[in-house]
């Protein structure tokens, strides 16, 4: 058997909150859940670790693996990358604790959720797949429209009794017709989007590196956007949850609309105009602010 991992986590880190956000949706396959522990498996070359994430100790998180033999130094290496990019560990939130003291929207919030990180994707097909599938839709249409997507064409991890599903790759995404998208109860253009983009990753037009390669956060804001089917929201989604930028900011998000609404109390929905006003302190922050302000709803 594998060694325990430890993975040390920042002062500013709960784990009970993150997974508390993990367990948000029944729909969810990509990962399981079961008595205070994490499951989820990995693809790292032809192998699919399945392996255990738990909060058990103070101070940080321990990974271990449901594997029978030893895990090669390449594929615990890649586990622990995962791990710590998916949990957002090597961003210090000191600074958002200390901004969203003083922040009218925030300074009730944050205190309620503290621990919490902006839990990412770090897959790029698998994010924007996610934002298509959550276009105009509610939260719990889209969790079950990307769970009917991944066990219709991705692959399912299974280790004694825990499995968990491999997000489907884009080259056999890439292979699909539109029909065998809608079947999902997917509308055309949704499942036209997802074929298209999962054909500029496949042909190697797309890639994490190469919108990391931007000169600037606008520039990649601009690549993304010039794809079909990703206008702004869908972007700001990509940037803020798997390229990580911290301003990446979906100011058109009616779920930040609302949350605005219900923190202030409000009769009305904040516009973007106003929002942007309100905002004028959270620079550099907004991704986690919105993140913060989405669990306040969701």
């Amino acid at each position: 058997m594998n060694a325990t991992i430890r993975i040390p986590v920042p002062a500013e880190f709960n784990f009970a909150v993150n997974l508390d956000y993990l367990s948000r949706s029944p729909d969810e396959s990509l990962y399981r859940i079961r008595g205070g522990k994490l499951y989820k498996t990995i693809p790292v070359g032809t192998l699919t670790p399945l392996f255990e994430v738990c909060g058990d100790e103070p101070g940080c998180l321990l990974v271990s693996s449901l594997d029978e033999g030893q895990w090669d130094a390449s594929t615990k290496e890649a586990v622990i990358r995962y791990v710590r990019d998916w949990f957002d560990l090597d961003n210090d939130l000191e600074p958002f604790y200390t901004m969203s003291r003083e922040d009218p929207i925030l300074s009730d919030v944050v205190p309620r959720l503290y621990g919490l990180r902006n839990m990412g994707i770090p897959d790029l097909f698998e994010a924007l797949c996610w934002g298509i599938i959550g276009q105009q839709i509610n939260l719990a249409f889209a969790y079950t429209l990307k769970r009917r997507f991944v066990e219709a064409f991705g692959r399912q991890v299974g280790r004694g009794d825990v499995d968990c599903w491999l997000f489907p790759d884009p080259e056999q995404v890439a292979e699909l017709t539109v029909e065998d998208i809608t079947a999902l109860k997917m509308t055309t253009k949704k499942a036209e989007y997802l074929i298209g983009v999962a054909r500029l990753i496949a042909e190697g037009q797309l890639s994490k590196e190469l919108l990391l390669e931007s000169s600037s956060f606008r520039e990649a804001e601009k690549k993304l956007v010039a794809i079909r089917g990703i206008g702004p929201w869908t972007a700001n989604y990509v940037l803020m949850r798997c390229l990580r930028y911290p301003n990446a900011f979906p100011i058109d998000d009616v779920g930040l609309h609302n949350a605005i609404k219900s923190v202030l109390h409000m009769e009305q929905k904040p516009t973007p105009a106003r929002i942007k006003e309100l905002a004028v302190g959270w620079k550099n922050w907004e991704a986690y602010s919105t993140f913060y302000l989405w669990r306040v709803l969701y």
